[in-house]
Order: C-alpha cells, then sequence, then structure tokens
C-alpha cells in the first residue's frame, strides 16, 4: 500500500496532464459514480476590499477571510453509447451547477464524441483542466476576465483519433456566449475551435509534449446607438441609430505548450499560453471596478460598449524536490485590456478608463501531498500594476495576496 501511494505522489504531475472538466471520472462502463473536491483556504492581503482575481474580492472592511473556495461534487454514469455528467459547486455563497451535459460516442471506442448541455468553453489548455489537479491557485487573469466560470451552454464534437494518430485531438463547439449562469441575451451564437497534441513518452518515456491552438470567434450585441474604438491614444465614440443591435466582434485565438521531464531531482513540469484579440468592454465607473470593465458579460450590457484589443499570457513552473512530496511553484502572468495604449497615456482625456490598465503577476509557493488525496497549498501572489494619469492608480495599488489552502479528493 505504501507502495502504491509513493507511485502516485511521485508520478502525480503526469497522472494530471489529461485530468479534462469535459469528461467523465472514467470512460470504462459504470453506473453511477460520485467524485470531487473541498478546497478551504485563509488569504491574507495587502489592502482591505481589494478587488482581486484570487478567490474574488475582499470585502470592504477586510484584508483576511476564511472561505470554501470550492466544494466539488461530481455525479457521472457511462453505458455503451453515451456518458452523463453532472456537477455543483457548494461554497459560503451557496450552490450552483457548474456542469450537466451528455456525451454520446460509438460503442467500440470514443473517437468521436458529441457532447451537448453545460460544459467548460474547449478553448486552449488552461480552462479545460481541473482546478482540483491544477498545482497553482487559480487560473491566469486574462482567462478569468475573458471567460469567467469557464463553462457556456451549447454542443461539442470532438475528434481523438485511436491509432496512428492518437496523439491528435480536435474540438469545435457553438455557445451561447452569455457564459455560466446566463441565458443567452441576443440570437447570435459563437463558435470555438480547439486542436491540440500530446506525446507522453518521448526520451525513454522520461519526456511529455503537449501544445496546440484555439480560435473563438464571437459577438456582443450593442444596446445603445454608440459605441467607442481604439484610435491608439484613446477612444472614438461613434454614433449613429443603426448601431443599437448591432454586434460588436468578440474574437480571440490563443497557443499553448506543455512540457513534463521526468529527471533525478524529481519531475520538473512548464506549461504557458498565449491568447490575443478584441474584447467588448464598458468603461470603469464608480459602480464597475476596473477589473470588472473588460470581462465578458453575462446579461446584456446597459452603457456604451468599448472595443479592446488584448493580450495575455502565463508561465507555469513546477518543481517536485528531490523526488519527494514537496514541489516548489512558481508563476508568471500579464494581462493587458488595452495592447494598443501606453500606461501613461490612462487618465487623460481620451475616454480611458480603469479598465484598461496592465497587470502582471508574480506567484510562488510550494505544496506538499500528504496522500495521493490531500494536498497543502502556500502560495504568495505580487500583483503589479504600471502607473497612470487615473488619481488612484497613479502607483501599484497594494493587493498581494497570500494564500494557505487544504485540499482533499475522492
Amino acid at each position: 500500500m505504501k507502495r502504491y501511494l509513493l507511485t502516485l505522489v511521485l508520478f502525480y504531475p503526469l497522472l494530471v496532464l489529461s485530468q479534462s472538466n469535459n469528461a467523465p471520472s472514467s470512460y470504462d462502463i459504470h453506473d453511477i459514480k460520485i467524485t470531487g473536491y473541498l478546497q478551504t483556504q485563509f488569504q491574507k492581503t495587502q489592502s482591505p476590499g481589494i478587488s482581486s482575481f484570487s478567490g474574488g474580492d475582499f470585502a470592504e472592511n477586510s484584508d483576511n477571510r476564511f472561505i470554501i473556495r470550492r466544494g466539488r461534487l461530481k455525479i457521472d454514469r457511462v453505458d455503451k453509447y453515451s456518458s452523463i455528467v453532472f456537477q455543483i459547486d457548494a461554497t459560503q455563497n451557496g450552490v450552483q451547477l457548474m456542469d450537466a451535459f451528455i456525451q454520446l460516442h460509438q460503442p467500440d471506442n470514443k473517437r468521436f464524441q458529441l457532447t451537448a448541455g453545460l460544459f467548460n468553453r474547449p478553448f486552449g489548455y488552461s480552462i479545460v483542466y481541473s482546478s482540483g489537479y491544477r498545482d497553482f491557485p487559480e487560473r491566469s487573469r486574462v482567462f478569468q476576465t475573458i471567460m469567467p466560470r469557464e463553462r457556456d451552454i451549447g454542443a461539442m464534437l470532438s475528434y481523438q483519433p485511436i491509432k496512428e494518430l492518437r496523439f491528435l485531438n480536435i474540438d469545435v463547439a457553438v455557445v451561447n456566449g452569455s457564459g455560466l449562469f446566463a441565458r443567452d441575451y441576443d440570437s447570435k451564437k459563437d463558435v470555438i475551435g480547439n486542436l491540440s497534441f500530446k506525446f507522453d513518452s518521448l526520451a525513454n518515456k522520461k519526456l511529455h509534449i503537449g501544445f496546440g491552438g484555439s480560435i473563438y470567434k464571437g459577438s456582443v450585441r450593442n444596446g445603445t446607438e454608440s459605441y467607442y474604438t481604439d484610435n491608439g491614444n484613446g477612444f472614438t465614440k461613434n454614433t449613429d441609430p443603426s448601431y443599437k443591435g448591432a454586434n460588436l466582434k468578440r474574437n480571440y485565438y490563443g497557443g499553448n505548450v506543455q512540457i513534463q521531464y521526468d529527471n533525478t531531482f524529481g519531475t520538473t513540469s512548464l506549461k504557458a499560453e498565449y491568447v490575443a484579440g478584441v474584447q467588448p468592454g464598458v468603461a470603469a465607473s464608480s459602480s464597475i471596478s476596473g477589473a470588472l470593465a473588460s470581462q465578458s458579460f453575462s446579461t446584456q450590457p446597459a452603457t456604451d460598449l468599448y472595443l479592446r484589443n488584448f493580450t495575455g499570457c502565463y508561465i507555469w513552473l513546477t518543481q517536485q524536490i528531490l523526488k519527494s512530496k514537496f514541489s516548489a511553484l512558481l508563476a508568471y502572468d500579464v494581462y493587458d485590456p488595452n495592447s494598443k495604449m501606453n500606461e501613461d497615456q490612462i487618465g487623460l482625456d481620451n475616454n480611458t478608463t480603469a479598465g484598461d490598465i496592465k497587470f502582471s503577476t508574480l506567484g510562488y509557493g510550494m505544496t506538499y501531498l500528504f496522500s495521493s488525496r490531500l494536498k497543502l497549498t502556500v502560495y504568495n501572489e505580487r500583483v503589479i500594476n504600471s502607473p497612470t494619469q487615473l488619481t488612484n492608480y497613479n502607483k501599484d495599488i497594494r493587493d498581494d495576496v497570500f494564500t494557505t489552502r487544504l485540499q482533499y479528493r475522492w
């Protein structure tokens, strides 16, 4: 038994490379199976009431908190022709539906799959990769902004060859575009395409490589007679009665790579992802924080839209320490919601707001695996924003976050 647990610990990073949210716990035929995980954590930040991408904003007068970050309960069943997955998330904020989909597949293999219902958008790597297996506490700022809560409702066709091209995976999805909690507020649908490759047995089975590319083609309905476009030095207001009801572009493209090497010092894992495109947003205001100004909409926007060209990326490095139960974590991510604008121009008389500010985050910490089910994570995030001409953002704000998390899987 001890040898079995040790094997799981040592090869934990390898096992999780294939952990996708858009799948049942196993494709072996089985009746009802229940799995899940619980994440409970304590956090401390530099200032009370900050806006944060590390588990949500802090309360107005609080700079520390205990929270249940995720409490997932997943029920699935697989028979000869189909699979069904139903997952909820129970935290101090209540119970929310996370996944509810049916998959149809061929009886003899899973080469073609049709998924229908509520599922993770098949864009890139980190969106579909389960939070229960991810070494780092949260997804990067850019993905939390453009795809909050990761899910959408629609249908997806997947293709994964089972012989010569088994390293290949293709997903094409059509979704509402309004996300997890909302009804579709227009007649348009968004299309997502994902192409990925994975090679698991290189260099005497010590090297594992994955990479891929994704595209998102969508739109957001404009609810007013005006919208703003980026002119390189700020925003230009465009006004015409015909603009009300127009669908403004929401387009992303991205690439990702994952490299894992099982060396004498312990497993080394490097994961990186880049995404860019056009994101419809709004102006930051007293009621809309800067962080939320570029976030994707779950309801029809009530104010003029801002079309922003954005870029974002992350790099995650995990190093197992001397094949022990300890692993060191190092991460860096950048999100620039307005890549055409220099930070020293934000806040001038050019219609720019806090929604245009670039943020970068340096994260570092450590994990300890008590067993294959129980994990402790200690992690600190140094969050940096470039100085602007805006009153509250003329220097780096104090919004670093320290997290201690305990997770149990079953």
